[in-house]
């Protein structure tokens, strides 16, 4: 029960904590980056798997120099792509057609509740959607 009674042991149990698991969270992000690259051939996977499993945080930090900007492009296309397949999921299930989102707009410009302006915008994205 000592151990609890002390602020800086509790403190100091936190902080290791949190260490402890930025340190899985980077580790396993740079497993799925080694994993989803396409450029890297087999061997050279296997020499950085076995870098992170004998020496993981220099071999995490020599990873996030040497190829910290390819694995950001990497998760940006992935974002990238996830967020098209949700988009296109969506349009599909919602039955509305890009010819009808400009017929809308078209009818909301006849009425006169949207400027010439408006309408182009609006236009302009659901062709770009």
């Amino acid at each position: 029960m000592d151990f609890w009674n002390s602020f800086w042991n509790i403190f100091w149990f936190l902080f290791w904590i949190y260490a402890v698991l930025a340190f899985v969270t980077i580790l396993f992000s740079v497993i799925a980056d080694l994993f989803r690259d396409k450029n890297l051939k087999g061997w050279q996977k296997a020499v950085w798997l076995v870098g992170l499993i004998f020496l993981p945080f220099l071999s995490i930090l020599v990873y996030l120099i040497v190829r910290g900007n390819g694995m950001t492009a990497r998760n940006e296309q992935q974002a990238i792509a996830r967020h098209d397949a949700q988009s296109a999921y969506i349009r599909s299930v919602s039955g509305v057609s890009l010819s009808d989102e400009i017929n809308k707009a078209r009818a909301l410009l006849d009425a006169g509740t949207i400027t010439d302006q408006e309408y182009t915008l609006i236009k302009q994205k659901a062709l770009s959607a």
